[in-house]
């Protein structure tokens, strides 16, 4: 989990990971792996965007297919992995829908769909509850973790909400003006902040509570 202040980096680590970026300095790697020079198309990744990038002109079925058929698999093997997918999303039956037909929550489990859809190594979220309301921020949250649970994917995913970091992500990696100041899980940041900024970016979180 990326967190930290609007404008401090988030989205641009991310994109790095991608391939969607070139760094400046430095170099990344995957799995042991220097993949910095690799174009985005060969990297084992998939990223889910803030506004889904989901095509609006075509039916459910073919944006989840959309990075198979670039793929060239079989149309026989794109039905069955469509399907599958859909059904891990819990979208059965929305195949022939267009996805200018769906709500926010639906068109998110489209792109989560798309993005599993080419079983990534490596799977990049890009704040992609933030454009749903609180209530369904919720809920989405309950089946994503189930989702990564069941599914085991190395997951990064990008927020500024601490609540949702603190109760999706197994380590948080706290970002400030493009400077990483702490790794670690959750407890350790709350007990053990390495830097005054982190100790005062949680101090919300970590203030006891009053009956």
């Amino acid at each position: 989990m990326f967190l930290g202040p609007s404008g401090c980096g988030k989205t641009t680590l991310l994109r790095l990971a991608a391939g969607l970026e070139m760094p400046d300095a430095g170099r990344v790697y995957m799995d042991g792996m220097d993949v910095t020079d690799m174009p985005a198309e060969e990297r084992n990744a998939a990223m889910v965007f803030q506004n889904y990038a989901l095509f609006p002109h075509m039916s459910v079925f073919e944006n989840v297919a959309f990075g198979l058929r670039a793929r060239r698999m079989p149309q026989k093997d794109i039905q069955a992995r469509v399907k599958e997918c859909l059904a891990l999303v819990q979208l059965e039956g929305f195949e022939r829908r267009r996805v200018t037909e769906l709500s926010g929550g639906q068109q998110q489990r489209v792109a989560l769909a798309r993005a599993l859809a080419i079983q990534p190594q490596i799977l990049l979220l890009d704040e992609p509850l933030s454009n749903l309301d609180a209530e369904l921020r919720y809920s989405m949250r309950v089946q994503l973790t189930a989702l990564q649970g069941r599914l085991g994917i190395t997951t990064i995913y990008v927020t500024h909400d601490q609540e949702e970091a603190f109760e999706l992500a197994n380590r948080i990696a706290i970002l400030r003006n493009g400077v990483c100041e702490q790794v670690g899980t959750p407890q350790d940041l709350l007990m053990q902040p390495a830097t005054p900024f982190v100790e005062q970016f949680l101090a919300r979180r970590r203030a006891p509570k009053t009956a």
